[in-house]
């Protein structure tokens, strides 16, 4: 089965037909929300809103750890992450849909391993491509069968947030090579790592990253809003053929 994690913007799935909600209790404390299980298009899916289905909790208090294993524990072996980005090479502005084949992490503080405690060995994965191959396929073959224009590769930079980032700090993560910007894709990334999951992302550029195109003084949110509220219609048209191309 499909699990879809919506970031900001997407709490919930206007194509999805739904069947039932169940809370899921884990280890790790309690997800962000209740699971919503339905159908796209006769295709089985299961959706979980990131920041909370009243958009209330920001990144860096994401139980990411219980999220991630409540889709396991429901048997879900693919996940697609829709998340919203900032723009920082030149060829990725607002608009653009990407999906990232790496990840450089600026998070710090998060709870980022199942692997911990007294009673676990110590256990490494290999994150050379953090995100499924396979799984990115699916999403790109989604696409093109969907007519939908989207940027095949990018480096996803996650920072900690809940504050955008500063003009020399995306100077920074530009010289390390990092194409886009978010909050949200560690440790997610390596938690479905851990769990065995196929695990890709679609990321919108809701705007110019800070020193960016427009953002050279002041990144403008509310057009930041707009840009997202059209791109994501595109996103849902995505997810509608990427139902039909991974099936049940």
């Amino acid at each position: 089965m499909l699990a879809i994690i919506g970031g900001t913007g997407l709490t919930r799935l206007k194509n999805l037909s739904i069947t039932h909600r169940q809370v899921i209790r884990t280890p790790y404390g309690e997800p962000s929300g209740a699971l919503t299980f339905g159908e796209i298009n006769g295709h089985r899916v299961v959706f979980i809103a990131r920041h909370g289905y009243g958009h209330t909790i920001p990144p860096h208090e994401i139980n990411y750890r219980a999220n991630i294993w409540a889709l396991a524990e429901q048997k879900v072996s693919r996940v697609v992450s829709v998340c919203t980005v900032g723009g920082i090479a030149a060829d990725l502005g607002p608009g653009t849909i990407v999906i990232p084949d790496q990840i450089i992490d600026y998070t710090h503080s998060r709870p980022q391993t199942f692997f911990e405690g007294g009673d676990k060995p110590v256990t490494h994965i290999d994150f050379t491509e953090p995100y499924c191959p396979e799984m990115r396929a699916r999403i790109l073959k989604a696409a093109q069968s969907g007519k939908q224009t989207v940027r095949d590769g990018g480096v996803y930079a996650a920072t900690q947030g809940p504050r955008l980032e500063t003009a020399a700090e995306i100077n920074r993560i530009a010289g390390d090579g990092g194409s886009i910007v978010g909050m949200t894709g560690m440790p997610e990334a390596s938690l479905a790592r851990e769990s065995g999951l196929s695990y890709a992302a679609v990321a919108v550029v809701a705007n110019w990253a800070a020193g960016r195109g427009n953002s050279v003084h002041k990144v403008d949110l509310s057009a930041a809003e707009q840009v997202f509220e059209t791109a994501i219609e595109h996103v849902h048209r995505i997810l509608e053929a990427l139902v039909k191309v991974d099936g049940d």
